[in-house]
């Protein structure tokens, strides 16, 4: 690893599911960040051996998709290729499925589909894993849930979806849940996705309902990813 500059490589999904919160994060800590837009053609992923973290983004398709999507299957061996080389790797939402699915985790529908702001709760983490708050109000988005790979810890649970996080070794955290979220990025999912808040359902809430949380909701998740990145990446850089 550099001992200068943290190294990070984002791979992104969709246009309006971007870094949000977490690129202040970045540039406080001077990280170099390069990207692959798996949205684009052509996508392409760098040499493992280049970066120090890999982060994984939302987007609102499937991790079984890769009939309709091809870049899924490489990009599954591109997570597990990071995995192995021991580099911090951080899932969010279908970037927690993905990592999940790359380690031969299956994922599937949940019971129910978790859209809007609800309370995951932390379970106690053995020493040197990310540790998350007994109770957080956070943002979600998902209809569909991974099981544990080989090895992981479950960080936390909901009362709509069992696992909501987990931790593989010091280095591989995956979330079900999004911390990152501004009130752009909300705003963005709802008007590209906002076709699924018509579906009627216990953990889906209304457009307003998720463009309406205060600014502490906001401030308080920035906090906490803060928090968990900090965790996440000690020692890296």
């Amino acid at each position: 690893m550099s001992a200068a500059v943290l190294r990070v490589h984002v791979l992104q999904h969709a246009a309006f599911e971007g870094l949000g919160q977490i690129e202040p994060w970045l540039a406080q800590r001077g990280a170099r960040v390069t990207a692959t837009r798996l949205f684009e053609p052509a996508p392409h992923f760098p040499d493992v051996a280049s970066l120090d973290f890999l982060i994984v983004l939302g987007g609102p398709m499937s991790v079984n998709d890769e009939a309709k999507l091809p870049w899924l299957a490489p990009e599954k061996r591109f997570i597990a290729e990071a995995v192995r080389g021991e580099k911090r790797v951080l899932g969010i939402c279908l970037g927690a499925q993905l990592l999940a699915n790359a380690l031969a985790a299956p994922v599937q529908r949940n019971s129910h589909k978790e859209i809007g702001w609800f309370e995951v709760r932390g379970e106690r983490s053995p020493t040197g894993m990310v540790q998350l708050p007994e109770v957080a109000t956070v943002f979600h988005w998902h209809g569909e849930t991974f099981d544990l790979p080989a090895g992981a810890v479950r960080l936390a649970e909901s009362a709509g979806c069992k696992n909501q996080a987990f931790q593989l070794g010091p280095r591989v955290l995956a979330l079900q849940f999004h911390l990152e979220m501004t009130p752009e990025t909300v705003a963005g999912m709802v008007a590209h996705c906002g076709s699924e808040l018509t579906e009627r359902g216990l953990y889906i809430q209304s457009a307003d309902e998720l463009r309406g949380a205060p600014p502490e909701r906001y401030a308080r998740a920035q906090r906490l990813l803060g928090d968990v990145l900090d965790q996440l990446t000690h020692g890296c850089a």
